[in-house]
């Protein structure tokens, strides 16, 4: 199941940038003392009390030249589209503002639980003086100071008391995937073209599907259900223009994924919106599958597809593990290979091996490849075992991990996607010092 996602929400400079970093942990969102600065990485993983969720920082969702009372509303509208708990920020030093009531007119109508943050109280007094925003209506106002952290705690308690119960969300033993991809690459065709039927809107125009989908079929005899997450944009011009808010519903979808589907376009070749999209399904240890599209339109030649494959290859140098398809959502070519493909990633993303062969091939491998040493002091490997799936997960015990080097690590890597069927899915290394 996805991680739960929180937003901040609030007007201009009341501190919600901050918030966000004080969560994080770290300074993801660029924070200045003047409205409308953020524009850095808007959306990031962070944890409480062992409640891991994502967050979106509202402010750094640009909607270009629109009116004020609009960007407001547009920022409010994607923290109750996405989110499962909104957190909305006010500002103690300038007390309750007509803007405010305008953004707690917007969440009323979001069913979703909203946590009432006031912000920059960094004296007890300005803690105290709290009582105005009451009349917002929702609940009691939580006191807190960004900058010291006063209150934060308190503050993520409630937060984490509004997450969905998952003892009761349905179980789903489907696999899942998803269709990631900048507009117009043709996600919706490949979604028409599987299921033989017009399930979603298809059109030139980049942006047309309004909503990501799911949708459950089988083939092979597996159960899937797959995302179309071509519904990147949303909402008119105000959306039109919030690529930030396309890349938080890939992100949300990418969670929610067993294996990611990244579409590239045949025509366009590969921009630089492709490699982040596959970024985020890589660094989420997702299952990934390359799939170039509208290989139809393309004038090809007997050294086409492999010049592709290497420039894609070259491009994507850290997605080695995952496999190349080349279609067309317009003739259907090779189409029927991609359930089979899907399953066996996601076998793949769910493997275990036994600790003992596993073992076999690393002292294998470091006597075909002895350990480095630093200082005179070499890297001793004493034993390895897996500890988890989704991505396969080991944890290597040794002497020292500050010696393994990262060409090492990759090298062990390697050894073991030689001998074990690990294609389509990153695995994770984890050095530990032997107690």
């Amino acid at each position: 199941m996805a991680d739960p996602i929180v937003a901040i929400v609030g007007r201009p400079n009341v501190g919600k940038s901050t918030l966000f970093n004080r969560i994080a942990g770290d300074r993801i969102s660029i924070v200045e003392d003047t409205p409308g600065v953020t524009r850095d990485r808007i959306y990031t993983h962070a944890n409480w009390l062992g409640h891991d969720f994502r967050m979106i920082d509202t402010g750094g969702i640009e909607i270009g030249d629109e009116p004020f009372v609009t960007q407001i509303q547009a920022q409010a509208e994607v923290a109750i589209d996405e989110a499962d708990v909104i957190v909305f920020v006010v500002s103690a030093r300038e007390g309750l503002t007509d803007a405010d009531e305008k953004v707690a007119k917007i969440l009323y109508r979001s069913d979703k639980p909203v946590v009432l943050a006031v912000n920059k109280a960094d004296n007890l007094e300005m803690r105290e003086d709290i009582y105005d925003f009451y009349s917002l209506g929702f609940g009691d106002p939580y006191p807190i100071s960004s900058v010291h952290g006063t209150g934060v705690g308190d503050l993520l308690d409630a937060v984490i008391d509004g997450f969905p119960d998952e003892e009761k969300q349905e179980e789903d033993h489907s696999i899942r995937f998803s269709l990631i991809g900048r507009p117009n690459v043709g996600k919706s065709s490949l979604v028409n073209k599987m299921l033989g039927e017009d399930r979603v809107i298809v059109s030139n125009i980049a942006g047309t599907t309004r909503d990501a989908i799911d949708t459950k079929f089988t083939a092979d005899g597996s159960e899937f259900t797959m995302v179309d997450t071509a519904g990147i944009r949303k909402r008119g011009k105000v959306y039109e223009n919030t690529e930030r808010y396309s890349v938080m519903r890939a992100m949300k979808a990418i969670d929610e994924s067993d294996v990611v589907l990244v579409v590239l376009n045949a025509e366009e070749g590969i921009r630089e919106q492709d490699k982040k999209v596959a970024g985020y399904a890589h660094e989420a240890g997702r299952g990934i599958i390359i799939v170039v599209n509208k290989w139809d339109a393309l004038k090809k030649d007997t050294h086409t597809i492999d010049d592709f494959e290497a420039f894609i290859r070259q491009q994507f140098e850290y997605l080695s593990y995952a496999p190349i398809v080349f279609v067309s959502a317009k003739t259907g070519q090779r189409l029927d290979r991609l359930p089979a493909m899907i399953k066996r990633v996601s076998e793949n993303h769910n493997k275990r091996v036994q600790s003992s062969t596993l073992n076999d091939v690393i002292m294998d491998a470091i006597a075909l490849n002895p350990t480095p040493s630093v200082n005179g002091k070499r890297l001793r490997v004493y034993y390895a075992t897996q500890v988890a799936v989704g991505p396969p997960t080991f944890i290597v015990f040794v002497n020292d991990p500050e010696m393994m080097h990262f060409s090492y690590e990759r090298f062990l890597e390697n050894q073991i996607r030689a001998h074990f069927d690990f294609e389509g899915t990153p695995i994770h290394l984890i050095e530990r010092a032997r107690k």
